[in-house]
């Protein structure tokens, strides 16, 4: 028996270990299906390096690329009711919650809030998280982007946000539909106080929050290859009973429709930021540093 514990047990155990570090360590691209080791793909800002397929990225991997020398505030979350409606599908949403945010973190959320110095200048950015239920929009979103609003305002800072959600949180019903009437009123708030509100679409837009916060910006900027839109493309064409063209509902395709000011790459966002918020506050750019 000791001779099972001590020696063969560990092997096995070794050689399950080598096995899932092996696979961890690299990932296939969605679109060309490129294996993509996981150290240089963060090190490209999620970028495949073969076909330039945007994916998908958290907060925490986006902020330090935008603040200069990657120094920011990350603003803790506002506190919110949990299941206020008492929800249970095919789970609870108490459960669902606390799923999300063992993956994701403790006390996190659908949207991360952070502020600092960009190209010289305060800024105050929010960035969605897709990984945390698809980064639906509910309360809690709501309250991060008054709390944005309120920072910008406070700052005289422009508020940048980048949108990432497949739309409003089912499970909170009619109080996930009001915050595309309270995120309307944190852009206004800013508006009013003749700051920049620039939006940056990243895939998918999609749902209440294009119907909302996300189609509100002074200019709106795309990554390429972003998905954009209210209703999905099958929703859409069993409506009107016809077949829609290539493309649809891409950043390429809603920029060549006008619903988009400028498509950025990822590596090149920072320096377009700076220079569109130092055209917006009228004050010179400076360089971007690293």
């Amino acid at each position: 028996m000791n001779w099972l514990t001590n020696f063969v047990r560990p092997k096995l155990r070794a050689l399950v270990a080598r096995k899932e570090t092996a696979e961890n360590l690299w990932l296939k691209c969605p679109k060309c299906e490129q294996m993509l080791f996981h150290r240089d793909l963060d090190a490209a800002q999620q970028v495949c390096s073969h076909c330039d397929h945007h994916l998908r990225i958290p907060p925490a991997g986006r902020f330090p690329h935008l603040f200069d020398e990657g120094i920011f505030e990350r603003h803790a979350l506002p506190k919110v009711q949990l299941d206020p409606l008492k929800f249970r599908d095919q789970k609870r949403y108490t459960d669902r919650l606390k799923e999300a945010q063992a993956k994701n973190g403790a006390g996190s959320e659908a949207m991360a809030v952070a502020s600092g110095k960009m190209g010289g200048h305060a800024a105050v950015i929010a960035v969605s998280d897709f990984g945390f239920m698809g980064g639906s929009m509910g309360m809690a979103v709501g309250e991060c982007l008054l709390l944005a609003a309120n920072l910008a305002v406070e700052r005289k800072a422009p508020m940048i946000v980048f949108p990432a959600s497949g739309g409003a949180r089912m499970q909170e019903g009619i109080l996930s539909l009001m915050q595309l009437a309270r995120t309307s009123i944190a852009v206004s708030r800013v508006k009013e106080a003749g700051l920049p509100y620039i939006v940056v679409l990243t895939d998918p837009t999609t749902g209440g929050v294009t119907a909302s916060f996300a189609m509100l910006g002074d200019i709106h900027v795309a990554e390429p290859g972003a998905l954009i839109g209210f209703s999905g493309q099958r929703v859409i064409q069993d409506t009107i009973r016809e077949t829609l063209p290539p493309g649809f509902q891409s950043a390429e395709y809603q920029f060549d429709h006008g619903m988009v000011d400028t498509i950025v790459h990822r590596h090149a966002m920072r320096e377009t930021l700076i220079r569109i918020t130092s055209l917006l506050m009228k004050r010179p750019a400076q360089a971007a540093a690293a």
